[in-house]
Protein backbone atom coordinates (compact mmCIF):
# COMPACT_ATOMS: atom_id res chain seq x y z
CA UNK A 1 0.00 0.00 0.00
CA UNK A 2 2.97 2.32 0.83
CA UNK A 3 4.31 2.05 -2.59
CA UNK A 4 0.91 2.89 -4.23
CA UNK A 5 0.43 5.88 -2.26
CA UNK A 6 4.26 7.10 -3.46
CA UNK A 7 2.95 6.15 -6.88
CA UNK A 8 -0.19 7.83 -7.00
CA UNK A 9 1.64 11.01 -5.54
CA UNK A 10 4.38 11.29 -7.73
CA UNK A 11 1.80 10.77 -10.37
CA UNK A 12 -0.08 13.32 -9.39
CA UNK A 13 3.26 16.31 -8.96
CA UNK A 14 4.19 15.25 -12.13
CA UNK A 15 0.59 16.44 -13.96
CA UNK A 16 0.92 19.09 -11.52
CA UNK A 17 4.14 20.04 -13.10
CA UNK A 18 3.23 19.61 -16.57
CA UNK A 19 0.40 21.91 -16.45
CA UNK A 20 2.43 24.13 -15.03
CA UNK A 21 5.04 24.07 -17.92
CA UNK A 22 1.89 24.30 -20.39
CA UNK A 23 0.96 28.09 -18.68
CA UNK A 24 3.12 30.38 -19.73
CA UNK A 25 7.10 30.80 -21.09
CA UNK A 26 7.82 32.29 -17.55
CA UNK A 27 6.89 29.31 -15.99
CA UNK A 28 8.73 27.48 -18.20
CA UNK A 29 11.74 29.48 -17.69
CA UNK A 30 11.58 29.41 -13.41
CA UNK A 31 11.25 25.54 -14.06
CA UNK A 32 14.33 24.84 -16.36
CA UNK A 33 16.25 26.95 -13.90
CA UNK A 34 14.91 25.25 -10.98
CA UNK A 35 16.10 22.06 -12.74
CA UNK A 36 19.04 22.91 -12.96
CA UNK A 37 19.73 23.60 -9.55
CA UNK A 38 18.03 20.67 -7.84
CA UNK A 39 20.33 18.60 -9.75
CA UNK A 40 23.57 20.72 -8.68
CA UNK A 41 22.42 20.21 -5.13
CA UNK A 42 21.63 17.13 -5.45
CA UNK A 43 25.44 16.08 -6.81
CA UNK A 44 26.65 18.55 -4.33
CA UNK A 45 25.41 16.88 -2.04
CA UNK A 46 25.85 13.12 -2.88
CA UNK A 47 29.74 14.34 -3.17
CA UNK A 48 29.45 15.82 -0.05
CA UNK A 49 28.15 12.68 1.94
CA UNK A 50 30.70 10.17 0.34
CA UNK A 51 33.59 12.33 1.03
CA UNK A 52 32.33 12.30 4.59
CA UNK A 53 31.96 8.22 4.42
CA UNK A 54 35.67 8.47 3.15
CA UNK A 55 36.80 10.32 6.10
CA UNK A 56 37.93 13.31 3.81
CA UNK A 57 35.00 15.74 4.66
CA UNK A 58 37.15 18.08 6.53
CA UNK A 59 40.19 17.67 4.91
CA UNK A 60 40.74 20.10 2.02
CA UNK A 61 38.94 22.91 3.73
CA UNK A 62 40.11 26.14 4.01
CA UNK A 63 43.50 25.92 6.18
CA UNK A 64 44.66 23.73 3.81
CA UNK A 65 44.70 25.86 0.75
CA UNK A 66 46.48 28.17 3.22
CA UNK A 67 43.65 30.26 4.85
CA UNK A 68 44.89 31.97 7.87
CA UNK A 69 48.28 31.40 7.27
CA UNK A 70 51.31 33.40 6.78
CA UNK A 71 51.57 33.78 3.25
CA UNK A 72 55.52 34.47 3.37
CA UNK A 73 55.85 31.07 5.02
CA UNK A 74 57.17 27.64 3.70
CA UNK A 75 54.83 24.77 2.28
CA UNK A 76 57.52 22.30 3.18
CA UNK A 77 56.92 20.55 6.27
CA UNK A 78 53.33 20.55 6.19
CA UNK A 79 50.14 19.55 4.38
CA UNK A 80 48.57 21.70 2.65
CA UNK A 81 49.78 25.01 0.90
CA UNK A 82 51.51 28.12 2.51
CA UNK A 83 50.03 29.78 -0.02
CA UNK A 84 47.55 29.03 -3.12
CA UNK A 85 47.60 30.98 -5.96
CA UNK A 86 48.16 31.17 -9.78
CA UNK A 87 51.73 31.38 -9.63
CA UNK A 88 52.04 28.72 -6.50
CA UNK A 89 49.73 26.33 -8.13
CA UNK A 90 51.81 26.12 -11.68
CA UNK A 91 48.49 27.06 -13.55
CA UNK A 92 50.30 29.15 -16.28
CA UNK A 93 52.61 26.40 -16.89
CA UNK A 94 50.31 23.21 -17.00
CA UNK A 95 47.50 25.43 -19.19
CA UNK A 96 49.89 26.55 -21.78
CA UNK A 97 51.40 22.77 -21.84
CA UNK A 98 48.11 21.35 -22.52
CA UNK A 99 47.28 23.83 -25.17
CA UNK A 100 50.40 23.29 -27.04
CA UNK A 101 50.07 20.02 -26.99
CA UNK A 102 46.43 18.59 -26.77
CA UNK A 103 44.15 19.66 -30.15
CA UNK A 104 41.20 19.99 -27.76
CA UNK A 105 38.06 21.90 -27.97
CA UNK A 106 37.00 20.92 -24.42
CA UNK A 107 38.41 19.54 -21.04
CA UNK A 108 37.83 18.72 -17.25
CA UNK A 109 40.22 19.57 -14.41
CA UNK A 110 39.47 16.78 -11.70
CA UNK A 111 40.62 17.95 -8.46
CA UNK A 112 40.65 21.13 -9.71
CA UNK A 113 40.90 23.33 -6.47
CA UNK A 114 39.65 27.07 -7.13
CA UNK A 115 40.12 26.22 -10.48
CA UNK A 116 43.15 28.16 -11.88
CA UNK A 117 44.13 25.51 -14.92
CA UNK A 118 40.32 26.16 -15.98
CA UNK A 119 41.11 29.65 -15.82
CA UNK A 120 43.94 29.26 -17.93
CA UNK A 121 42.36 27.37 -20.41
CA UNK A 122 39.60 29.17 -20.77
CA UNK A 123 41.60 32.22 -21.43
CA UNK A 124 43.20 30.07 -24.28
CA UNK A 125 39.76 28.96 -25.88
CA UNK A 126 39.44 25.72 -24.28
CA UNK A 127 35.52 25.18 -23.08
CA UNK A 128 36.98 23.51 -20.03
CA UNK A 129 35.49 23.10 -16.58
CA UNK A 130 36.50 21.41 -13.21
CA UNK A 131 35.03 19.70 -10.34
CA UNK A 132 36.82 19.40 -7.07
CA UNK A 133 35.31 17.28 -3.63
CA UNK A 134 36.23 20.75 -1.64
CA UNK A 135 33.39 22.77 -1.18
CA UNK A 136 35.45 25.62 0.26
CA UNK A 137 37.64 25.04 -3.21
CA UNK A 138 34.39 25.61 -5.34
CA UNK A 139 33.19 28.88 -3.39
CA UNK A 140 36.59 30.37 -3.71
CA UNK A 141 36.58 30.13 -7.36
CA UNK A 142 38.99 32.48 -9.47
CA UNK A 143 36.91 34.51 -11.55
CA UNK A 144 38.00 33.51 -14.72
CA UNK A 145 36.67 30.31 -13.41
CA UNK A 146 33.60 30.92 -11.79
CA UNK A 147 30.48 29.44 -12.97
CA UNK A 148 32.62 26.43 -14.51
CA UNK A 149 33.41 24.50 -11.24
CA UNK A 150 31.37 22.14 -9.58
CA UNK A 151 31.29 20.22 -6.09
CA UNK A 152 32.49 16.04 -7.26
CA UNK A 153 33.39 12.82 -5.86
CA UNK A 154 34.87 10.57 -8.10
CA UNK A 155 33.32 7.79 -5.85
CA UNK A 156 30.35 9.16 -6.39
CA UNK A 157 30.59 9.66 -9.66
CA UNK A 158 30.72 12.59 -11.75
CA UNK A 159 27.81 14.42 -12.99
CA UNK A 160 28.86 14.19 -16.50
CA UNK A 161 28.04 11.19 -19.37
CA UNK A 162 30.07 9.57 -21.05
CA UNK A 163 33.19 10.77 -23.13
CA UNK A 164 31.86 13.70 -22.09
CA UNK A 165 35.62 15.48 -22.00
CA UNK A 166 38.41 15.33 -25.14
CA UNK A 167 41.07 16.05 -22.50
CA UNK A 168 40.78 14.76 -18.28
CA UNK A 169 43.44 16.21 -16.28
CA UNK A 170 43.86 15.33 -12.75
CA UNK A 171 46.84 16.93 -11.44
CA UNK A 172 48.61 15.81 -8.02
CA UNK A 173 44.84 14.05 -7.62
CA UNK A 174 45.23 10.42 -7.54
CA UNK A 175 47.78 9.74 -4.79
CA UNK A 176 45.49 11.55 -2.12
CA UNK A 177 43.07 8.60 -2.46
CA UNK A 178 43.74 5.01 -0.84
CA UNK A 179 45.66 2.45 -2.94
CA UNK A 180 42.44 0.22 -2.98
CA UNK A 181 40.16 2.85 -4.64
CA UNK A 182 42.62 3.92 -7.23
CA UNK A 183 40.66 1.68 -9.46
CA UNK A 184 37.31 3.12 -8.49
CA UNK A 185 38.79 6.37 -9.48
CA UNK A 186 40.44 5.64 -13.17
CA UNK A 187 37.25 4.02 -13.80
CA UNK A 188 34.86 6.94 -13.73
CA UNK A 189 38.05 9.23 -15.35
CA UNK A 190 38.03 6.50 -18.14
CA UNK A 191 34.13 6.72 -18.21
CA UNK A 192 33.70 10.91 -18.81
CA UNK A 193 36.78 10.69 -20.94
CA UNK A 194 36.72 10.86 -25.10
CA UNK A 195 40.12 10.92 -25.86
CA UNK A 196 43.31 12.02 -23.46
CA UNK A 197 43.99 11.49 -19.82
CA UNK A 198 46.98 13.56 -18.20
CA UNK A 199 47.61 13.21 -14.59
CA UNK A 200 51.06 14.24 -12.34
CA UNK A 201 51.73 11.96 -10.03
CA UNK A 202 54.44 11.76 -7.00
CA UNK A 203 56.13 8.28 -8.11
CA UNK A 204 59.48 6.73 -8.33
CA UNK A 205 61.18 3.87 -9.60
CA UNK A 206 62.04 3.77 -13.73
CA UNK A 207 60.53 6.38 -16.04
CA UNK A 208 59.70 5.21 -19.44
CA UNK A 209 59.66 9.07 -20.98
CA UNK A 210 61.56 11.28 -18.39
CA UNK A 211 63.66 11.54 -15.05
CA UNK A 212 63.31 8.28 -12.80
CA UNK A 213 61.42 8.67 -9.49
CA UNK A 214 62.94 8.88 -5.94
CA UNK A 215 61.90 7.80 -1.94
CA UNK A 216 63.40 11.32 -0.79
CA UNK A 217 59.86 13.44 0.24
CA UNK A 218 57.76 10.25 0.09
CA UNK A 219 58.92 7.99 2.45
CA UNK A 220 59.78 8.63 6.13
CA UNK A 221 63.53 9.22 5.79
CA UNK A 222 64.53 6.65 8.54
CA UNK A 223 62.69 4.14 5.93
CA UNK A 224 64.53 5.39 2.83
CA UNK A 225 67.41 3.41 3.09
CA UNK A 226 65.14 0.37 3.34
CA UNK A 227 63.06 0.92 0.62
CA UNK A 228 66.28 1.59 -1.78
CA UNK A 229 67.80 -1.77 -1.28
CA UNK A 230 63.88 -3.19 -2.16
CA UNK A 231 65.49 -2.53 -5.89
CA UNK A 232 64.31 -1.32 -8.98
CA UNK A 233 61.38 -4.24 -9.12
CA UNK A 234 60.01 -3.18 -6.13
CA UNK A 235 56.31 -1.65 -6.99
CA UNK A 236 54.67 -0.30 -4.45
CA UNK A 237 52.46 1.15 -3.09
CA UNK A 238 54.36 2.23 0.06
CA UNK A 239 52.69 0.93 3.71
CA UNK A 240 50.94 3.70 5.20
CA UNK A 241 52.86 4.35 8.49
CA UNK A 242 56.30 4.25 6.29
CA UNK A 243 54.72 7.45 4.37
CA UNK A 244 55.89 10.96 4.92
CA UNK A 245 54.71 13.22 7.48
CA UNK A 246 54.49 16.51 8.01
CA UNK A 247 55.87 18.60 11.17
CA UNK A 248 52.15 17.96 12.70
CA UNK A 249 52.19 14.10 11.94
CA UNK A 250 49.75 14.26 9.32
CA UNK A 251 50.69 12.23 6.03
CA UNK A 252 52.22 15.02 3.79
CA UNK A 253 50.00 16.95 1.82
CA UNK A 254 47.20 14.00 2.17
CA UNK A 255 49.43 11.44 0.18
CA UNK A 256 48.31 8.27 0.57
CA UNK A 257 49.47 6.14 -2.59
CA UNK A 258 52.88 6.44 -3.11
CA UNK A 259 53.87 3.58 -5.61
CA UNK A 260 56.61 3.74 -8.80
CA UNK A 261 56.07 4.07 -12.03
CA UNK A 262 55.44 0.70 -13.09
CA UNK A 263 52.61 0.33 -10.42
CA UNK A 264 50.51 3.36 -11.94
CA UNK A 265 50.61 2.38 -15.58
CA UNK A 266 49.46 -1.22 -14.73
CA UNK A 267 46.69 0.52 -13.27
CA UNK A 268 46.07 2.65 -16.46
CA UNK A 269 46.43 -0.27 -17.98
CA UNK A 270 43.87 -2.26 -16.14
CA UNK A 271 41.51 0.77 -16.55
CA UNK A 272 41.58 0.44 -20.12
CA UNK A 273 44.03 3.47 -20.78
CA UNK A 274 46.87 3.15 -22.73
CA UNK A 275 49.84 4.65 -21.42
CA UNK A 276 51.77 7.26 -24.67
CA UNK A 277 55.77 8.03 -23.29
CA UNK A 278 56.39 9.79 -27.00
CA UNK A 279 53.79 12.52 -25.79
CA UNK A 280 55.46 12.23 -22.35
CA UNK A 281 58.86 13.01 -23.17
CA UNK A 282 57.33 15.93 -25.45
CA UNK A 283 55.73 17.36 -22.26
CA UNK A 284 58.81 16.84 -20.11
CA UNK A 285 61.35 18.55 -22.99
CA UNK A 286 58.76 21.58 -22.79
CA UNK A 287 58.85 22.16 -18.73
CA UNK A 288 62.63 21.64 -18.91
CA UNK A 289 63.25 25.24 -19.37
CA UNK A 290 61.02 25.93 -16.23
CA UNK A 291 62.60 23.93 -13.64
CA UNK A 292 59.87 21.39 -13.01
CA UNK A 293 60.87 18.45 -14.77
CA UNK A 294 62.10 16.97 -11.31
CA UNK A 295 58.95 17.71 -9.84
CA UNK A 296 56.45 16.84 -12.07
CA UNK A 297 55.76 13.23 -12.45
CA UNK A 298 53.84 13.25 -15.92
CA UNK A 299 51.65 10.50 -17.09
CA UNK A 300 49.55 11.47 -20.65
CA UNK A 301 47.12 8.17 -21.44
CA UNK A 302 45.04 7.13 -24.06
CA UNK A 303 41.40 5.70 -24.17
CA UNK A 304 40.40 3.40 -26.45
CA UNK A 305 39.55 4.30 -30.03
CA UNK A 306 41.25 7.78 -28.94
CA UNK A 307 42.05 10.35 -32.07
CA UNK A 308 45.82 10.22 -32.76
CA UNK A 309 47.56 12.75 -30.44
CA UNK A 310 48.98 15.93 -32.36
CA UNK A 311 51.96 15.30 -34.33
CA UNK A 312 53.72 18.91 -33.64
CA UNK A 313 53.12 21.35 -30.65
CA UNK A 314 51.03 24.73 -31.63
CA UNK A 315 54.32 27.47 -31.61
CA UNK A 316 56.95 24.86 -32.02
CA UNK A 317 59.07 27.72 -31.59
CA UNK A 318 57.79 28.92 -28.23
CA UNK A 319 59.60 28.15 -24.57
CA UNK A 320 58.67 28.71 -21.11
CA UNK A 321 61.52 31.00 -21.29
CA UNK A 322 60.45 32.99 -23.79
CA UNK A 323 57.45 33.21 -22.22
CA UNK A 324 58.65 34.31 -18.72
CA UNK A 325 57.35 30.91 -16.57
CA UNK A 326 59.19 29.16 -14.46
CA UNK A 327 58.73 27.07 -11.30
CA UNK A 328 58.20 29.10 -8.36
CA UNK A 329 61.26 27.81 -6.40
CA UNK A 330 63.86 28.84 -9.01
CA UNK A 331 62.72 32.27 -8.33
CA UNK A 332 64.29 31.92 -5.46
Amino acid sequence: MPTTRWRSAKDGVRRALVRLATSSEGSRRLMAVSGRELTDAADRGLALVQAREDGIADTYGGSYFGEGRDASGDRAGRSGYARYDRIASNADIAGWLLWRNFRVENSLDVGCATGYLVEVLRERGIDAEGCDLSQFAIDHATPGASGHLRVANLFAGLPWGNRAFELVSALEVLEHLPPDRVPIALAELTRVCGGYLYATIPSFGVNASGADGHFEGKVRPERVDHYRRLGADYPGPVIEEDLAVDAEGRLVEGHLTIASFGWWTQQFADAGLTRCPDVERRLYADIEPAGLAPFWNIYVLAVAGAAPPAVEPRHPEQSLVELGLRHPLMER
